[in-house]
């Protein structure tokens, strides 16, 4: 079972993403963690898949959305990546959108990320954690944040 902080590191993070559509949102929130060997190309691939195909599910509450796809897509590692976006983009979600922050979900498992996942969702009713999210110039400062709960 891994909490957040276990599940993020500054590598993972990009702040501040100029996306022109919601799939290129998702694309650049994963780079992350493509380059760092947590997730496969195929994986983002079938992010973008399953939301052509089910609808804005991703979208999961106002400005959020958490892009995953099934462990076998191609989840390397466990690992939640954490972005935001200079200028919300549209999900076709319209009780929840326009997204700004996208929590990029690599599960390897169907449990192992659920602690994880339930700190996420705390954090998210935290208005403080938000500011901390648009008003961060550096993923450090998030970790620093994180760290700082964990206390």
């Amino acid at each position: 079972e891994y909490m957040l902080r276990e599940l993020t590191d500054t590598k993972l993070m990009k702040l501040g993403i100029q996306a022109t559509d919601w799939q290129d949102a998702i694309r650049q929130a994963a780079q992350p963690l493509v380059d760092q060997s947590r997730i496969r190309e195929s994986y983002v691939e079938d992010i973008i898949q399953g939301v052509r195909d089910y609808g804005p599910y991703i979208v999961l509450t106002k400005n959020v959305a958490l892009p995953h796809a099934r462990p076998e897509a191609g989840a390397l590692r466990d690992a939640i990546g954490i972005a935001t976006l200079k200028t919300p983009v549209y999900f076709g979600n319209k009780d929840n959108d326009p997204v700004k922050y996208l929590f990029c979900l690599s599960a390897t498992d169907d449990e192992k990320h659920l602690d994880g996942l339930a700190q996420l969702a705390q954090l998210l009713e935290n208005r403080d954690f938000l500011d901390e999210l648009d008003h961060a110039s550096d993923p450090a400062e998030i970790i620093a944040y994180l760290d700082k709960l964990e206390q």
